[in-house]
């Protein structure tokens, strides 16, 4: 393996709250990387080392901003592809590989990956238009997903009666039908260039019930070894039936008859990895840049319970962000916020999250409680 140089020029596609995490874990490596991203006033702007401005969608935006780095990542799916396989093809290494992104980008295309592969999902179908939908009333209660678009709650709705087809998307997309789950699971696994798989141990997501987004989680899962055991398993399969290099996020299902299913996938860093900041040896953070580089990948062991608390913009309340309540959440012991520098909120937008790290699930339980009740991110 060569030495590893801090003169490796090293980019990024998208500039938003992972993008800026990714950057703190680089500054540890003394990496100065490269962030393209269409807002100036986006979280990663203030602390890159060298911030393009312009649209991670276009070609040539794209092609130009990667002509001369050595490795190129992404903390957002929706980048341009084309561009990505064309500096792949003049030696950049571009990972996640622009396929398994471009496969990733269509929830279509997922679940008929899942299939092929034998990978545990829920039943579904592929719904070309709104009226197609009417087609499977047998297939209710089900959410009905946009195969391409959706992101952090958006493009997904619930079709629980034949009255519910007027909220279908008229537009491709895939029909899943409802899961009677128990719990809702999440693991996050890197894999390197050269075939080294690491799983964090599972987590256990709570969603939001307005927004479809997750509103905290547990770490570990209060789940069997067994469950546990199977979650990994199916998590570390899925990456290496994708062959990424780079992290994979897994969202899982587990049913009231103990079955582990797959929801969805993200090729990034993800919302249910944030507490590996403060609770694991490695972050989620640090492993994506060791994938991508073709460093070791570091020991993902837990070191404390953690439980991890999204700071969502507070309902009816917009303009320049102002967070309420900090002096009594940080008053509370083992409670770490992350603010993700974004100047104005808005209802149910991620201004930051809080881990909370304690001895038991129990514990952190009670202080979950507390850290949201201390709290608020409202609008001046």
């Amino acid at each position: 393996m060569p030495a590893f140089s801090t003169s490796t020029r090293l980019g990024l596609l998208g500039g938003g709250q992972l993008g800026r995490m990714l950057l703190q874990a680089a500054i540890d490596f003394d990496l100065r990387p490269a962030v393209l991203d269409p807002d100036p006033d986006a979280p990663c702007a203030a602390i890159a080392p060298r911030f393009v401005v312009g649209s991670f969608r276009d070609f040539e935006t794209v092609y130009e901003f990667g002509r001369g780095l050595d490795v190129l990542t992404i903390e957002i799916e929706s980048v341009n592809l084309a561009a990505l396989k064309r500096l792949r093809d003049e030696g950049v290494k571009v990972f996640p590989q622009p396929e398994v992104v471009e496969l990733i980008q269509d929830k279509r295309r997922q679940k008929q990956f899942f299939r092929e592969k034998a990978l545990p999902t829920s039943d579904f179908v592929l719904t070309e238009n709104r009226e197609d939908t009417r087609q499977h009333a047998d297939f209710l209660p089900a959410f009905h997903k946009l195969g391409t678009g959706g992101y952090d709650g958006r493009g997904v709705q619930r079709i629980a009666t034949e009255a519910d087809f007027a909220k279908a998307f008229d537009a491709p997309g895939v029909l899943e039908k409802a899961v009677d789950f128990s719990k809702e699971l999440a693991v996050i696994v890197a894999r390197s260039e050269s075939g080294e798989v690491r799983s964090f141990p599972t987590v256990e997501m709570v969603f939001h019930p307005e927004a479809n987004l997750v509103e905290y989680l547990f770490a570990p899962a209060e789940i069997s070894p067994e469950t546990d055991a199977s979650a990994q398993d199916v998590a570390c399969r899925t990456a290496e039936a994708f062959g990424i290099v780079g992290l994979l996020a897994v969202e899982l299902f587990l049913t009231k008859d103990g079955q582990i299913l797959i929801n969805e996938v993200a090729p990034r860093p993800h919302n249910s990895g944030h507490h590996t900041l403060r609770a694991n040896d490695v972050s989620q953070f640090e492993q994506h840049l060791r994938a991508v580089l073709g460093l070791p990948l570091g020991d993902t062991t837990a070191r404390a319970a953690a439980a991890m608390v999204n700071l969502l913009g507070e309902d009816g309340h917009e303009g320049e962000a102002r967070y309420e309540g900090m002096d009594a959440l940080l008053a509370l012991p083992g409670v770490h916020p992350f603010l993700y520098g974004k100047r104005f909120t808005k209802p149910f937008r991620k201004m930051g999250h809080v881990t909370v790290v304690d001895e038991t699930v129990a514990a952190l339980r009670e202080k979950v409680q507390q850290v949201q009740q201390a709290v608020k991110v409202v609008g001046s």
